[in-house]
């Protein structure tokens, strides 16, 4: 049972896929945006930190969607009589990725004058929000 969720969980049809890669886009466009007015040096260095936080970002939407679906743990059995529960891979990859992408919004953070800065805590409570 647990096998075939998980299965189920890790397929993504092609438009859920297409439709990831539009949100991402559009996530770069908007930090785009905001980074517009930097130097070409630092420019140059905030456009793979950029497109690193897009991706993090809707992926970080997903696997809480996830969690919320699924929860934070899921069953294992470990052979006969052997079984219990384990943290989900969806919130260990969570966990890891919201410490990831909250670096990654400090180091561009980082780059912007001061009147442009983002409120790093209010980046994270967007993403804690519903859980």
């Amino acid at each position: 049972m647990e096998d075939e969720n998980t299965d189920l969980r890790e397929k993504i049809s092609g438009q859920a896929l297409i439709d990831k890669n539009k949100k991402i886009k559009k996530e770069t466009q908007k930090l785009n945006k905001l980074f517009k007015d930097l130097a070409d040096n630092k420019k140059k260095m905030a456009e793979k930190l950029i497109e690193n936080a897009s991706f993090m970002s809707i992926t970080l939407d997903e696997l809480k969607e996830d969690i919320k679906l699924y929860g934070v743990k899921e069953t294992y059995v470990n052979g006969k009589d052997q079984f219990g529960f384990k943290e989900s891979i969806e919130n260990k990859t969570y966990n890891t990725m919201i410490k990831n992408y909250m670096n990654i919004i400090k180091q561009l953070n980082d780059m912007l004058p001061e009147e442009k800065k983002i409120n790093e805590d209010d980046e994270f409570e967007r993403f804690n929000d519903g859980l």
